[in-house]
């Protein structure tokens, strides 16, 4: 294909802005604020849980305690009643001694009841302690996710103003390329990825290969307006002074 160098020269403004383009779109995919939110939540989730996990806990000890405080109760009031029997007289000698006996094993199974509830209840004191300490984790996380997300949508929007301007002056610039150099141009992106580049010396743009001396000496005795592409990776080599030839 003949093509004025003037329009292979554009090539490579097209194929500048395309690497632009590439470069910004992998930018938006891994941005530093991005990696950084994602961390923070994760840790979020993390913190959240350990939250959960703490509460959880907090509501086994309060049933526990309630269980505890029933029990003693029911043991306080029986405790009572044999209490008050044994202040009446009114029962045999021999009731009365069951229940001075019984009255003793209660006393005790108070005791030990008033144990363990007094120990459920500083554990629940602890967890209480944990639980505050959980969440001034988690409201700390969240008030750095806040201001992570605020940098993260900046940087975001930044690299996205750059694409559209980008992406319009390249739309401008293809629009001014004959169908069929645009055609050619664009078949050999979509192949490799990059469909010119300047031949500079020895060595293609795009592969970065080093051409034989035979190629070159075939290159040079080619017309300029000739499209000429790279022996190794078929790219379209744009010829300036930087070439040599």
């Amino acid at each position: 294909m003949n093509v004025d160098p003037k329009i292979q020269l554009s090539l490579l403004d097209l194929a500048a802005m395309d690497t632009e383009l590439a470069q910004l779109a992998h930018r938006r995919r891994t941005l530093p604020e991005q990696v950084e939110l994602d961390a923070l939540e994760r840790e979020r989730i993390e913190r959240k849980d350990a939250a959960v996990g703490v509460q959880i806990s907090l509501d086994d000890l309060d049933r526990d305690i309630r269980k505890l405080e029933g029990e003693v109760d029911a043991v306080r009031r029986r405790e009572e009643k044999d209490r008050a029997a044994l202040a009446s007289g009114a029962a045999p000698a021999k009731q009365l001694s069951e229940l001075q006996h019984e009255l003793g094993s209660l006393e005790r199974r108070r005791g030990i009841l008033e144990d363990e509830l007094l120990e459920v209840m500083e554990q629940r004191e602890a967890s209480q302690s944990d639980y505050e300490h959980a969440g001034a984790n988690l409201t700390q996380v969240e008030d750095t996710i806040v201001d992570a997300t605020r940098r993260r949508d900046d940087a975001l929007a930044d690299v996205e103003n750059a694409e559209r301007t980008r992406s319009a002056q390249r739309e401008e610039l293809a629009a001014r390329l004959p169908a069929e150099v645009s055609a050619m141009y664009e078949k050999q992106r979509e192949r490799s990825g990059i469909g010119a580049a300047l031949l500079r010396g020895r060595r293609c743009g795009a592969c970065r290969i080093e051409l034989d001396r035979g190629e070159i000496a075939r290159i040079a005795g080619t017309a300029p307006d000739v499209v000429v592409r790279c022996s190794e990776c078929n790219a379209i080599l744009v010829r300036t002074n930087e070439s040599g030839l």
